[in-house]
């Protein structure tokens, strides 16, 4: 993703998210945000994007809207926009139909997170559940 100044990103998401610097090269960094990998890449040129955006996975999507909101980010529904024009869609975790692994959860200290009926019945429709 695309940032303007990559201190300043890595400051900003750090605010939002539990994010832990995995290494740099040049003008990138590489964090992992819970686990979730996210390349930072400064000299963002472009206008702000209206419609493309990426998702990031949440367990308290809520908090997550907040502490965007707390960190300056404008916020629109479940979608923040950073101050370089990138869009991030939060999601809840039990809104999405992937699972994690019970070893993972219980890493991750969220062995209690239960997914939504709506996110259970996509699952079987697959034939997943």
């Amino acid at each position: 993703m695309e940032v303007g100044n990559l201190e300043e990103a890595l400051e900003f998401y750090g605010r939002i998210f539990d994010v832990t610097l995995r290494g740099r090269a040049g003008r990138m960094a590489f964090v992992d945000i819970g686990d979730q990998f996210l390349a930072l890449a400064e000299g963002r040129e472009q206008a702000p994007d209206d419609h493309r955006h990426f998702g990031l996975v949440v367990d308290d999507k809520e908090a997550a809207l907040e502490a965007a909101r707390e960190a300056g980010a404008d916020v629109s529904r479940n979608r923040i926009r950073d101050p370089w024009g990138n869009n991030v869609e939060v999601v809840a975790y039990a809104d999405v139909q992937f699972t994690k692994a019970q070893e993972i959860l219980r890493g991750m200290g969220l062995e209690g997170l239960e997914k939504t009926e709506q996110a259970r019945e996509e699952l079987r429709a697959k034939g997943l559940g």
